[in-house]
């Protein structure tokens, strides 16, 4: 099923204040913008350095971007109201929060883009940690591609130093898949990512 897609004037004129200071900031440079599909559900999947990672992500894109974020972030007055307006999504950690994951296969059958980190978790070093399960899983049961991404010095921001960002071509879940896949499409997208 696709659908028209449709952002708030919020989520434009965030996007629109992100791209003007990672270009002017961070002298941003992005590549494989023609990796993203232009219709259909899929799972951008980058690696996880730094809470800028999902606007940069999305600020480079010219479709609209979900992503989850963890539920307290939404009990926060004024910016949990902000943050859904920008198409995030809350999720209860530690727990197998099926609310959440209804809503994330709910939006990939709509035919939107879903950001899942493949490592699960922000690396405190910068290396690629990981491979956990979500993206994976997500990809094979919604049988949508998922979009590996490296992102460059985010975790250096601070320093000023240039952002890379790198999407990568769509990588196929198997038709037939188990459990035991999950974490293998995810390694996939990991394997992908080192080597841009």
């Amino acid at each position: 099923m696709q659908v028209k897609e449709e952002s708030t004037f919020l989520f434009l004129l965030g996007r629109q204040m992100f791209r003007i200071m990672f270009k002017l900031f961070y002298r941003c440079h992005i590549e494989g913008v023609e990796n993203i599909p232009k219709t259909g559900g899929a799972i951008i999947a980058p690696n996880h350095m730094s809470f800028f990672d999902p606007p940069l992500t999305g600020a480079a894109m010219k479709r609209p971007l979900y992503f989850m974020a963890k539920k307290e972030l939404f009990d926060v007055p004024i910016f949990g109201w902000t943050i859904r307006q920008t198409n995030a999504f809350p999720v209860k950690r530690e727990v197998q929060d099926m609310s959440a994951m209804r809503h994330a296969f709910s939006l990939l059958e709509e035919g939107h883009l879903l950001l899942m980190f493949p490592e699960g978790t922000r690396s405190k070093d910068g290396n690629l940690g990981k491979a956990r399960a979500g993206a994976g899983m997500v990809a094979c049961n919604a049988q949508v591609p998922l979009i590996p991404v490296k992102i460059k010095n985010t975790n250096m921001m601070s320093k000023f130093k240039q952002i890379r960002i790198k999407y990568g071509k769509p990588i196929y879940p198997p038709k037939d898949f188990s459990k035991n896949d999950y974490i293998g499409l995810s390694q996939k997208a990991l394997d992908e990512i080192s080597k841009m």
